[in-house]
């Protein structure tokens, strides 16, 4: 949806961008609710400015146990009654995207709420995948947060941005601190939209590999989570931890995210699933848990 630009707010990555939400809408005495797992600075980053953080839970009768739905939702906002909800989707460790649906039901619920929806993975979404940038007319608390350290390889770069309504980008210049954002991280991020088509054109190899890593732990006996963004979570092991070393003893490097029984994968290169997948071949048979 286009945007005007009263509307976007950039910083040094989307961290230094949640940074400045909660220095504005948060502190002492004021709350913050986010779904666990999800990204782990949220609560860290909430912390350093005196926010109190409390864990939400996922997990949907007859769903997936890293699902989030619009009731689930909502008992726990009305509960906890915070300051601050933090939704993230694509969900970070899990790869899961929320529905429009649960977007909007919790900020329905959650008057004088500022609710921020982190999209940091957004691109590498399936098609089809909604985005909450479309709910944001009319809703003068949501806020989706965006970074250009994924999608567009830019880690580095240091450069997140949101959009929000013109009056809440306003409060976000009270407690930023000044020239936050140097010319030279803005001309790099300048200069990767204008070849924007170019720095974009691997995110649709990496989702092609990312499916196929889906499709071959599957066929594995495995649990891989669907994923939405450019890695997949896979459960069934038996010991994630004996699965990680034994990956790294054959070359591979993934990440354990602190899930029992569930290790996380970057997709990459075609080379490079090749080599993860012949490496879980291997491993599968006496890694997975028995009931997998």
């Amino acid at each position: 949806m286009p945007l005007d630009p009263a509307q976007i707010w950039a910083g040094n990555g989307s961290n230094e961008v949640l940074l400045h939400l909660v220095q504005a809408f948060g502190g002492p005495d004021r709350t913050a609710l986010g779904f666990t797992p999800a990204y782990s600075m949220h609560p860290i980053i909430t912390r350093t400015v005196g926010t109190r953080w409390v864990d939400g839970m996922r997990g949907v009768e007859g769903g997936g146990a890293f699902d989030l739905d619009a009731d689930t939702a909502v008992a726990q906002v009305a509960e906890r009654r915070p300051q601050l909800v933090f939704l993230c989707s694509p969900n970070n460790p899990t790869g899961t995207a929320l529905g429009l649906d649960v977007v909007k039901a919790v900020y329905d619920a959650a008057p004088g709420a500022v609710v921020v929806v982190d999209e940091a993975y957004a691109e590498f979404a399936r098609p089809g995948t909604p985005s909450a940038l479309s709910l944001l007319e009319g809703r003068e608390r949501l806020v989706v947060t965006r970074t250009m350290s994924k999608a567009f390889a830019l880690a580095g770069g240091r450069l997140g941005y949101l959009a929000a309504t013109p009056e809440l980008v306003d409060a976000l210049r009270l407690v930023r601190m000044p020239y936050h954002l140097s010319a030279p991280t803005q001309a790099v991020a300048c200069a990767a939209l204008e070849h924007a088509d170019s720095l974009l054109a691997t995110v649709e190899v990496i989702k092609s590999q990312r499916d196929r890593i889906v499709t071959g732990l599957a066929g594995m006996g495995l649990d891989p989570v669907p994923s939405d963004a450019n890695f997949v979570l896979f459960g069934g092991l038996a010991d994630e931890h004996a699965t990680w070393q034994a990956l790294l003893d054959d070359g591979v490097l993934v990440r354990d995210v602190g899930l029992p029984h569930h290790l996380r994968v970057t997709a990459g290169t075609p080379e490079e699933t090749d080599a993860f997948l012949a490496a879980m071949g291997r491993l599968a048979a006496t890694h997975r848990q028995e009931h997998a």
